[in-house]
């Protein structure tokens, strides 16, 4: 099978290869290096995923036509293959391995956040419970 549909590209360290709120026209397969993946909030930047050989990452700009959602800079000297959103199409067809590799790191994907907001959501639970706990035993009263 052909591979005219991947594009290759060289980052250095510290390079972005893409920033949050940039349109996105292409997703891409980390082949050497490793890519950060950042997002502001609250006016900081936050730290969401160091990615490694074998990564893809930029593929919801592609699924869902919205801007980028997060910025991704290399943190090594990195090597990328880029895949053109008509041509994923083409690659999904052609490769029904690839596809379910795909939805199986996706899958992934949302379970650990489905974890991080589990515990975000227990954390500020057993805060409020602390928070109560500690203004019943005050002197202070509404």
């Amino acid at each position: 099978m052909a591979t005219t549909y991947l594009d290759q590209r060289s980052y250095q360290i510290g390079d972005v290869i893409f920033a949050e709120g940039d349109a996105g026209n292409e997703m891409f397969i980390l082949q050497e290096g490793r890519v950060a993946v950042t997002k502001q909030v609250a006016g900081r930047e936050v730290f969401l995923a160091c990615l490694e050989r074998g990564d893809f990452f930029g593929e919801m700009a592609l699924l869902d036509g919205r801007c980028r959602h997060a910025t991704c800079y290399a943190m090594a000297p990195t090597r990328l293959l880029a895949i053109k959103s008509g041509e994923l199409l083409i690659k999904l067809r052609r490769d029904p391995t690839f596809a379910l590799e795909m939805l199986q790191t996706m899958s992934r994907r949302i379970n650990a956040v489905n974890d991080q907001i589990l515990r975000l959501m227990e954390d500020r639970m057993l805060s409020e419970q602390e928070l109560a706990k500690a203004v019943a035993k005050s002197e202070y009263r509404a």
